[in-house]
């Protein structure tokens, strides 16, 4: 058996920031050298940030991405860090043929060359190693099929007299491939590199996933992730080490960045290896087994240290988790400070605040109240009161007159509006101010609405649960926002603080208050009833005969799968917000708008 003291820097990336990313490695580098370790590894496309999309599609980026791996190289070495091999995640081209058909103008890679979501093994100042993903996920958030051109190598890395195989994300969830490669070469750890994005209850599948990988692969696996929020996706960590059998080792936060160390004793690789050798072994599965040295001679015996496993939080405090990080990164990545958004009293409004607190500080957010003369006092109220607990800026902005100037124009245009004309209006005036205050005071705008209200198109186009840059609730149910309101109050209790959303908020019932004694209730069903349909129609894609035989009345099943296939021009007007559920609306579910199938 040989030791191998391994760092796993489970890092946040932002794409594009090529610069940005490099110093963050050059520092987890450091770090590592100076705590002993004897490999390196980061994330998936750790150097360009993940997901690229069309960026890859641009030979300029590509170039980019190369360069900037070959500078970090030689920076490392500079800085002392040249004897740890580092494994990088970063975009490469292949020489696949293109595809065919005519040219594409957006596609300026190198002739019949393609892009390559690539692993490099930096050492002593270059790239010692290079491989690309074999298996190409195509499905929910992933469209790699697009971009990228397969790699059919498996590198295996001697270090510290322990051969070292190097595989990419997608490579571990799919069979065959990578997995089965290492089987055959015999190595004593599988080292994947990953982009894995968050959702709810997967760091669970994922477990049970490196497992039995690692048991296929007769060895130890390690596998790190990234963490922070890239548009809509979040990345929540959880990187872990398993031994052969599938026993958990060490495993880290969940949304923290962190440098993860493990003592491994690990099987010591057999026949001697040369340095500057290269070795090509076919593997039975079509695959290339290339193997080469790095650190030859086998580390000398030391006192090894436990790995540390992190206890996993329960599925509220994660979900919320991630909503604050999405949000984070989504406002501090694109350049904003500070947000703004209606605060109504409602519960959306209020779970929208405390995210929002909790992810830039409550001096950097701006709540605003636009009352029409349908808003009721307690939920004027709620809302200041809300401001109280938690701190934020908070100020009342009455849109009567607005409202009055708007409806006397188009009167005096003969085109008077009545009914829901006339409720929507103030809607919108509220999105119009809030949009206003944006542009003048450089806020972003947060739109409050929910996953389920959109769902059914229960809001006004271009009001103020709906406008803005980001929805941090977007892909949040009804029923999910009443139980992290209520887990965050708890949760404040826990601290000893002052719950910040009051009790009010979140015990009445649900209005848009645009009419005399509105109610949500009144053009929706029970939101228990809803979300339950919804779950079967939107993430399990049920159809309506299916959904009826589990018991629902046919007749309300009819109706809400209408008015949900009736508003997909609603939700692609929507702004982006952080993905949590297994389908979220956009990247996920993508439906045309122009559709005249009809469930039943």
């Amino acid at each position: 058996m040989a030791q191998l003291r391994i760092a796993l820097a489970q890092m946040n990336s932002t794409v594009g920031d090529l610069a940005g990313n490099a110093e963050s490695i050059r520092r987890y580098a450091a770090e590592a050298r100076q705590a002993g370790a004897h490999l390196l590894a980061v994330p998936e496309m750790a150097l360009t940030g993940y997901p690229v999309e069309d960026l890859a599609l641009r030979g300029s980026f590509v170039q980019a991405s190369r360069a900037a791996l070959a500078d970090l190289a030689r920076a490392l070495d500079a800085a002392g860090c040249g004897d740890l091999p580092v494994v990088v995640g970063y975009l490469d081209h292949g020489s696949a043929p293109a595809e065919p058909g005519p040219p594409k103008a957006a596609v300026s890679a190198p002739p019949k060359s393609r892009p390559q979501d690539a692993a490099a093994v930096l050492f002593r100042g270059g790239v010692l190693i290079s491989s690309a993903k074999h298996h190409l996920p195509n499905y929910g958030v992933f469209d790699e099929y697009r971009y990228f051109a397969s790699g059919n190598v498996l590198p295996v890395v001697r270090v510290r007299g322990v051969d070292v195989a190097i595989a990419i994300c997608e490579d571990l969830w799919q069979d065959g491939g990578p997995v089965a490669a290492c089987a055959e070469a015999g190595a004593g750890l599988l080292l994947s590199i990953n982009a894995s994005p968050y959702e709810l209850n997967k760091d669970d599948v994922r477990y049970a996933l490196l497992q039995c990988r690692a048991r296929e692969a007769g060895c130890a696996l390690a596998y790190v992730n990234m963490v922070g929020g890239q548009d809509e996706l979040v990345f929540d960590g959880d990187s872990m080490v398993v031994d052969a059998d599938g026993g958990l080792l060490a495993r880290a936060g969940q949304f923290t960045e962190e440098l993860v160390l493990v003592d491994l004793d690990l099987p010591a690789a057999a026949g001697a290896a040369e340095p500057g050798s290269v070795t090509d072994q076919p593997a039975s599965n079509g695959m290339t087994i290339r193997r080469v040295p790095a650190t030859v001679e086998a580390a000398e015996p030391y006192p090894a240290v436990p790995g540390v496993i992190t206890p996993r939080v329960d599925d509220r405090a994660e979900v919320y988790a991630a909503l604050v990080t999405g949000l984070r990164d989504y406002v501090r990545k694109n350049g904003f400070r500070t947000v703004v958004f209606g605060l109504s009293g409602g519960i959306d409004s209020a779970l929208t605040a405390v995210i929002s607190c909790d992810a830039i500080g409550p001096d950097n957010v701006y709540g605003v109240s636009l009352p029409s003369r349908y808003s009721s006092e307690h939920s004027k109220d709620d809302a200041a009161q809300l401001a109280r607990n938690t701190g934020m800026h908070y100020e009342v902005l009455p849109i009567g007159n607005m409202v009055e100037a708007y409806l006397k124009t188009l009167a005096d245009l003969g085109a008077p509006l009545t009914g829901v004309a006339d409720e929507n209006l103030q809607a919108r005036v509220r999105g119009t101010a809030l949009m206003a205050l944006s542009n003048q005071r450089g806020h972003l705008v947060l739109a409050p609405g929910n996953k389920s209200e959109l769902a059914v198109g229960y809001s006004t186009i271009y009001d103020a649960g709906s406008i803005g840059g980001y929805a941090p609730i977007k892909d949040v149910a009804k029923t999910l926002v009443w139980e992290l309101a209520r887990w965050r109050n708890a949760h404040a209790l826990e601290l000893g603080l002052t719950p910040p959303i009051p009790v009010n908020s979140i015990e009445k019932p649900p209005s848009a208050e645009l009419r005399p004694d509105q109610k949500d209730s009144d053009s929706l069903p029970d939101y228990e009833l809803l979300d339950q349909i919804l779950d079967l129609y939107v993430e399990g894609d049920q159809g309506m005969a299916a959904i009826i035989e589990r018991g629902f009345d046919p007749a309300l099943v009819r109706r809400i799968l209408g008015l949900i296939d009736r508003a997909e021009y609603k939700r692609r007007q929507f702004p982006p917000g952080t993905k949590i559920s297994v389908k979220a609306f956009g990247r996920d579910r993508r439906l045309p708008i122009t559709n005249r199938w009809q469930e039943g």
